[in-house]
């Protein structure tokens, strides 16, 4: 009797212990966090059902409990600007409190970029990086299908310095810096970016609803089987195609030769000019691998050294001297890798790169950079190289990249956030849907509306970034869904308190994550200064179209945003801009600035209808600017889709 005495109270203490001590916070609310200035906050989390919850902070202490189902919420009243502070809440305490502003980044992988991927663009910054006033949360890369997540997986606070600042936003890190610097406050960045997805992805299954083909896509995915055998497909098709690839690739069917190597005969082997597309040489569009060498000289090998071999498609392995040096397994980085010290030689050396090219174009992308520096010494690797087919595959399929699917990254990445007060959001995406132009404007908007009532927050500011010029240029206007894809994001700004960056001049025509993120983040700065902090004396934006007026054989086009006057940047006359007549034929046009306004003509179109200005996939060097040296907007005064994508 006495021990099943003994054992009943036991039973009943464990009872007694679980019963207490149940609060938990969201992963948001912890060390190092930054909570939103001049506006109340929330903060929650979960405990026991009914359990008495003390938030003690600033020297107030708040009251509550929680509800049957064991959530909580206590707001704090309007604060103003500091820290750090520390909040304790029943037993849990959280340090390093800032007060500042918050700002959401979203978007894809323009947004998500970090800062190691332009590191030698921004040594200088990164060197003076150090700021306990810029803090960012990385949001984990996660989605779900069936319900909206209520906290996330994992995440910290993390301080700008030298430890963190590689994996910061780069976009949103310029941001930060530059507001900091402004109105001295300290600013958290919650970045919640994924790169390749679509905007469809980031909106909730409500907001989905009008939009049936999506809607229904986010249905099929809330099969937990479907996803498993998709991913199952997805590992074996590209387990298979590597496989294949390997096994039948020249380079390794005789190891005392592998072409890796510098002794390797190359009598046999074809030239091809580098850089290069390899589209249009005898390789055509070989999928596979190929190899790749060129014999190089140097005066003084010493120590280690940088080989950048600018972007290759799709993916590299580089060996100098027949020693590994790198690789990267796709298509976008920046090749940036170390030599190290020994392996260079005064005298001859050889580089020696394995491509393997999945699908479309290989090569090497023109218009970057290829060499070697040393301390005292650079050399060109472009020219002449060397090539030999490994080995020809059928081209690699695409993957579903269920993680894109609608729906998905709002419940598991946005979601988690609603309760957290921010200042507004910064968001930079479109990319992905340049296959539909059409509906991106109405998506957008709708991704914005359901933001914005989810949050609670009334209409805060809603700051994006406009496509960038990408991809070569061409002599003669034409149809472009990168053009029409700009047009819907410039559409969308009568959405209320929302800003448009535009970034049609620094752009690169080779690379879809153009380096400058520097002045991407300047130009949302801008918005945010106008917007969120109410300073009218700042010019936000470059020239915006107003209207049309049609005068004789001239189109008169008004704009907003003039500042202290329209101007052509580089002091030539206006480029970029077209017309058309009632054929819908656009031609090159002339332009100039006259008394606030633009007047486009062509001396062989006596009756235009339309202009266009920008319109373009790239539409070269742009120099219709205002004063503020801020680049105009692309626009079209027509709505001829043509032909639907």
């Amino acid at each position: 009797m006495i021990k099943k005495s003994i054992r009943i109270l036991i039973t009943l203490l464990l009872i007694s212990l679980s019963a207490v001590g149940q609060v938990r916070l969201p992963k948001l609310i912890s060390d190092g966090m930054v909570l939103q200035r001049d506006t109340k906050v929330k903060v929650w989390g979960w405990a026991s059902p009914k359990e008495k919850v003390t938030v003690q902070f600033k020297g107030k202490v708040y009251r509550t409990k929680a509800d049957q189902q064991g959530n909580w919420t206590i707001t704090l009243p309007k604060m103003e600007h500091g820290g750090p502070y520390t909040m304790k809440v029943n037993d849990l305490v959280i340090k390093d409190i800032l007060i500042g502003d918050v700002w959401v980044c979203s978007g894809q992988s323009n947004m998500e970029l970090p800062m190691r991927r332009v590191a030698w663009i921004y040594e200088k910054e990164i060197a003076e990086c150090e700021n306990d006033m810029i803090r960012e949360f990385q949001v984990p890369k996660e989605y779900d299908f069936h319900v909206p997540k209520t906290d996330l997986s994992a995440g910290s606070w993390k301080k700008s310095n030298q430890e963190n600042i590689a994996e910061f936003s780069a976009v949103a890190y310029f941001f930060a810096k530059e507001i900091n610097g402004k109105y001295g406050v300290p600013v958290g960045i919650i970045n919640a970016s994924l790169g390749g997805s679509p905007v469809e992805s980031w909106l909730s299954e409500e907001a989905l609803k009008p939009f049936p083909v999506a809607y229904q896509e986010m249905q099929k995915f809330k099969s937990d089987e479907l996803i498993k055998e998709i991913q199952q497909s997805d590992k074996e098709m590209y387990a298979n195609w590597f496989a294949a690839l390997y096994a039948k690739d020249q380079a390794y069917q005789h190891p005392d030769s592998i072409w890796s190597q510098p002794f390797v005969s190359t009598a046999d082997w074809k030239e091809m000019e580098v850089p290069h597309y390899w589209s249009t040489t005898d390789l055509k569009e070989v999928n596979g691998a190929v190899w790749f060498k060129k014999d190089f000289h140097l005066n003084n090998a010493k120590g280690e050294a940088k080989l950048i071999l600018g972007s290759i498609v799709d993916a590299d392995s580089v060996f100098i001297n027949g020693t590994f040096v790198g690789t990267t397994s796709y298509q976008y980085p920046p090749r940036r890798y170390t030599i190290p010290e020994g392996v260079l030689k005064s005298g001859n050396n050889n580089i020696t790169v394995h491509v393997i090219n999945r699908q479309f174009e290989g090569g090497f992308v023109p218009d970057k950079e290829y060499s070697i520096q040393l301390d005292n010494e650079t050399v060109s690797l472009e020219g002449i190289w060397k090539y030999k087919v490994g080995v020809v595959v059928p081209a690699l399929g695409n993957p579903t990249f269920i993680q894109w699917q609608p729906g998905g990254l709002y419940n598991g990445m946005i979601a988690p956030l609603h309760n957290y007060t921010i200042s507004g959001v910064l968001w930079y995406q479109g990319e992905s849907n340049t296959g539909k132009p059409n509906v991106y404007q109405e998506r957008f908007a709708a991704m914005i509306g359901d933001w914005r009532k989810h949050w609670q927050q009334d209409d805060f500011p809603f700051l994006y970034v406009q496509l960038a010029n990408f991809l070569p240029e061409k002599e003669m206007p034409s149809e472009s869904n990168w053009a029409r894809l700009r047009d819907e994001q410039r559409k969308t700004m009568a959405v209320d308190n929302t800003g448009m960056a535009v970034i049609i001049d620094i752009g690169e025509w080779n690379d879809i994550h153009p380096l400058n993120k520097k002045e991407v983040g300047h130009r949302l700065s801008l918005w945010a200064q106008q917007l969120a902090y109410k300073d009218k004396a700042v010019t936000a934006s470059g020239p915006l179209y107003k209207e049309m007026e049609i005068q004789d054989e001239t189109v008169i086009l008004s704009f907003l945003s003039i500042g202290d006057g329209l101007v052509a940047k580089d002091g030539q006359p206006l480029r970029g801009f077209t017309i058309a007549g009632s054929d819908r034929q656009f031609v090159k046009a002339e332009a100039r600035i006259e008394d606030g306004k633009v007047i486009v003509w062509h001396k062989d179109l006596p009756h235009p209808v339309a202009v266009r200005y920008a319109w373009a996939d790239n539409p070269g060097a742009v120099n219709f600017y205002n004063k503020a040296g801020l680049p105009a907007s692309p626009f079209r005064t027509d709505n001829w889709d043509g032909k639907e994508n």
